[in-house]
């Protein structure tokens, strides 16, 4: 049941550019900070340089943005360079899984 639930909520992450509005955005900040995204990651020069997520929302899918949080290892996987430090992946609740994925797509 809980695979059939998380299909539904991976269905209406891929369907979220057209449906974001601005709060949904700024929930979106607010999941990554207090995940402290920012440790490893930097967005307009704010974090960890090394891997900044500026342009991640015209570079992958919203269900790759999804899987790189979610199941991360599996993406590493696909690189042709693997990273030295390994993503954990993160369990969020629904709505703030569907937050995050949403602010990373809207990083043009």
């Amino acid at each position: 049941m809980k695979r059939i639930a998380s299909g539904a909520v991976l269905a209406a992450i891929i369907a979220l550019p057209a449906l974001l509005s601005a709060q949904d955005v700024e929930k979106g900040k607010a999941v990554y900070t207090a995940n402290k995204c920012q440790t490893c990651h930097a967005i307009e020069g704010k974090g960890n340089k090394k891997w900044p997520l500026d342009g991640v929302g015209k570079k992958l899918s919203t269900d790759d943005i999804t899987k790189w949080i979610v199941t991360p290892a599996e993406m590493e996987a696909k690189l042709a360079e693997k990273p030295k430090i390994k993503m954990k992946a993160y369990k969020l609740a629904d709505e703030d899984l569907k937050a995050l994925v949403g602010y990373m797509a809207s990083l043009k």
